[in-house]
């Protein structure tokens, strides 16, 4: 057991080190980051931990998990962009040991290192763990659920089939239903393909009974209770609409073809889908011979819970008419466990040609996209500041092109330096992220208008003055970065009708658009890139509209 713990607590501090260095840097990203958490800030606004809200009104979208432990960071640290995005990254901290652990105890101490490594360094992991989102806690959730199920169909011990479901109720509760079925979706047929191979252990009817109600009794309290607060329809749009509506059909224009989780694989699980590949022949010779000791078992059982984790979910996700790229961050760890594997194989002098192929295609697909950035930039004629952040955006290219390099030699050295080879790749991708966090991200400021335009309407506002924003991406971000309410207004007929029902009005717009003109043109109080910060004072050529009350905010 100390072994497997060594392996957890090693890779966790990998994790901690691509996840935690400039965390707080730059202000939130709009659209997902900033209304998430303006649903944490509007907590601590309301002191109504039961109804989430946004811009004042009740909000029935994502279950509380990730709010309140985001709201009880926010209350500890301030509200602070690294308060928010705390609890993705300590998810994925805890996600890079628990993976480590599980690998660890089938396979040993290095290939547990090894899928730690290669999970917490791959690109979307990466990107995750810095968002204020509960992806990251939900992927855990999920890990955890399937981890424990598999430990409880390979001992037959109830317990661990418990503590499944304690894990999928904590996932209830990050992201709604999705925890248990996605989990239920990998281990019902990985059962059956290793009960057709070699044993597999049904949970008892107790484990069943127990898991079960430990699950409504960690999930009911917050239903009840909202249920009591809202009544039924909170709970119908919740699951209904936002849950099951996202998988029967199309969200916020969130589409794509079937194909469309395959790129998002490719970058998502760079620089390490180039070792894919050779992991996926390797995994199924592992399949193919014969189970000689209890270690080799465990690593055929681990390797067909990663072959099931990873088809069944991503044809579940592809199916879906509402798709994202992070709902199919759940199936890293399997990708990391394969990828692991093969390494563990690498070492032994098994399939070493393979891994130099591989790893000498990672600064070739570097080089490649380093190219693409030039010639988009020139053909594009991008401006001098988006010119520097591409220019950042090759330091980090930089960097894993040369752990790419580095990682080769070490593979093609003396046997010695070969297990060395991965933390060598996974070096490079944590400087990578560092350069990332520290260069690229300030430099992106710049192209976020919106907190900046709202530090000034905070400076000079008063408490009757209205706050607008129009034809100009970023409601939610002007939201967060003042106080509920803000009208997203949609036309200039919405503008006019609020601009003449209150004594002033602050007004984000494009600069170069039409905004409304009531018998004077606004002033120009402050200006940042292609948008302005118009001031409504004097109301000529309001007429009847003065009367006109907007009482429902679009955002």
């Amino acid at each position: 057991m100390r072994r497997p713990l060594r392996a957890a607590l090693i890779a966790a501090g990998i994790a901690a080190l691509v996840t935690i260095p400039g965390l707080g840097n730059g202000t939130l990203w709009d659209n997902s980051e900033t209304a998430y958490g303006e649903v944490a800030r509007e907590i601590l606004l309301t002191h109504d931990w039961v109804v989430m809200h946004l811009n004042g009104l009740p909000w029935f979208v994502q279950p509380p998990l990730y709010f309140w432990i985001a709201a009880i960071f926010a209350k500890v640290f301030g509200v602070t962009s690294f308060a928010l995005r705390l609890p993705a990254a300590l998810s994925t901290i805890v996600m890079g040991g628990l993976t480590a652990y599980a690998v660890a105890r089938q396979a040993g101490t290095r290939a547990g290192l090894y899928a730690g490594v290669v999970l917490s360094t791959c690109l979307m992991q990466a990107v995750v763990g810095r968002l204020a989102i509960m992806d990251a806690l939900l992927d855990l959730t999920v890990a955890f659920t399937i981890f424990w199920w598999f430990r409880a169909v390979q001992t037959g011990r109830d317990r661990y089939f418990i503590y499944g479901w304690i894990a999928t109720a904590l996932g209830f509760l990050a992201k709604g239903p999705v925890a248990p079925v996605i989990a239920l979706l990998v281990i019902v047929p990985y059962y059956f393909w290793e009960r057709r191979v070699s044993h597999a252990h049904v949970p008892s009817w107790r484990s069943w009974i127990g898991g079960i109600a430990l699950f409504l009794l960690i999930v009911a309290p917050w239903f009840a209770a909202l249920i009591s607060a809202t009544g039924m329809h909170a709970v119908f749009r919740l699951i209904g609409h936002y849950t099951i509506g996202r998988y029967t059909g199309t969200i916020e224009n969130q589409s794509g073809p079937m194909w469309y989780y395959l790129p998002v694989i490719i970058l998502g699980f760079f620089p390490w889908i180039a070792f894919f590949p050779s992991a996926i022949a390797h995994a199924i010779d592992r399949l193919k011979a014969a189970a000689g000791d209890d270690t080799e078992r465990n690593v055929q059982q681990m390797v067909r819970l990663s072959f099931t984790w990873i088809v069944v979910p991503l044809i579940f996700f592809s199916f879906a008419k509402t798709k994202l790229p992070n709902y199919i961050a759940l199936e890293l760890p399997a990708f990391a466990v394969l990828v692991a594997l093969y390494f563990d194989s690498v070492v032994e002098r098994i399939r070493t040609r393979s891994a130099l192929i591989s790893t000498a295609a990672v600064p070739v697909f570097i080089l490649l996209l380093g190219i693409a950035i030039v010639w988009f930039s020139r053909d594009n004629r991008l401006t001098g500041t988006l010119q520097d952040v591409a220019g950042n955006l090759m330091y980090v290219g930089g960097a894993i092109f040369v752990g790419s390099i580095a990682a080769f030699f070490t593979l093609l050295g003396p046997a010695r330096s070969r297990p060395a080879a991965p933390y060598v790749l996974g070096v490079s991708m944590v400087v990578a992220v560092g350069f990332l966090a520290v260069l690229a991200l300030p430099q992106a400021e710049r192209f976020k208008p919106v907190p900046h335009l709202a530090q000034v309407i905070n400076q000079r506002r008063s408490a009757t003055d209205a706050i607008a924003i129009i034809n100009v991406a970023g409601g939610n971000a002007l939201l967060f970065y003042t106080r509920p309410r803000i009208y997203v207004l949609k036309d200039h007929d919405d503008g006019r009708s609020l601009i003449c029902s209150v004594p002033r009005t602050w007004l984000i717009g494009p600069r170069d658009g039409y905004v409304p003109e009531l018998g004077r043109a606004p002033k120009i109080v402050a200006r940042w890139g292609k948008d302005d910060l118009y001031l409504y004072e004097e109301h000529r050529g309001c007429g009847a509209l003065r009367d006109l009350r907007i009482t429902a905010p679009t955002s």
